[in-house]
């Protein structure tokens, strides 16, 4: 016979043994929802960080066509309005003012295929192109006395240097300064653009004496000058713009340039 202590051993072995049982099919089963919950989360930081990098993407990609659009088509309108002018007085600026307009459209319809490729889902890699830099800010400058405007070009300090990134901000800035210099001030304006290099910080400054006629008009501020501010924040800098005495436009831009951490010198 099974003592009565065997017996009460046995039921409490198996009393013991069910509910260690059960509690780990609860634990397991609550692992099993917490791996499934956190797997739903990363799921959706997932989804939300492509979301947001397609947006970031697409910011940049819309702020580059406005500056390329925005500068080339104001100095083929420039271009253009002179060439018309001039068509019956003096018919070789009129030719000279029409092969313009055909660089400027040239250079326009690249630097947009250029961008567009960015947008282009295919395998085979998109043609490369350099992207703008600071030595070819006297070009950019060439193309706006074409349409008119006396334009002054400075600079100082080892800009050759600087990281390519901030050299095609600093490109960008002065290119959206000069636009809406032709845009509000005319042809008939003097621009002073300079670009420096004190210590760790790159200055830039773009001035214009308003239009020959009077002040400025009002509500310049547009997208324009708020992608520059965009661009120099990009950089932990500012940008300032504002009416000078006497009817003129002046803007001015600090970016940091200290280089990151493990940059080559």
């Amino acid at each position: 016979m099974v003592s009565v202590w065997g017996a009460l051993f046995f039921l409490i072995s198996t009393a013991i043994a069910a509910a260690a049982l059960g509690f780990a099919v609860r634990i397991r089963r609550a692992q099993l929802v917490n791996l499934r919950e956190r797997a739903a989360r990363l799921e959706v930081e997932r989804d939300q960080r492509s979301r947001l990098a397609t947006a970031t993407e697409r910011t940049r990609v819309a702020r580059e066509m406005h500056d390329i659009i925005g500068h080339n088509l104001s100095v083929i309108i420039s271009l253009a309005d002179g060439g018309a002018y001039a068509a019956e007085a003096t018919p070789e600026r009129s030719r000279e003012a029409l092969r313009l307009v055909g660089e400027s459209g040239r250079q326009a319809l690249g630097e947009l295929r250029r961008m567009l490729g960015v947008l282009r889902e295919q395998a085979a890699a998109p043609e490369l192109h350099p992207q703008p830099r600071i030595a070819d800010i006297e070009a950019l400058c060439g193309r706006l006395r074409a349409a008119g405007p006396v334009v002054v070009h400075r600079s100082g300090g080892d800009l050759e240097a600087l990281d390519q990134g901030v050299q095609l901000m600093a490109y960008r800035i002065v290119q959206e300064a000069l636009t809406n210099t032709l845009k509000h001030a005319g042809p008939g304006t003097r621009v002073d653009v300079t670009l420096t290099v004190e210590g760790a910080q790159l200055g830039i400054g773009v001035q214009d004496t308003g239009p020959p006629a009077g002040s400025r008009p009002a509500g310049c501020e547009g997208h324009g000058l708020t992608g520059m501010r965009e661009r120099a924040a990009l950089y932990g800098g500012t940008l300032t713009a504002g009416p000078t005495p006497g009817g003129g436009w002046v803007v001015r831009a600090v970016l940091d340039v200290t280089p990151l951490p493990g940059s080559p010198a």
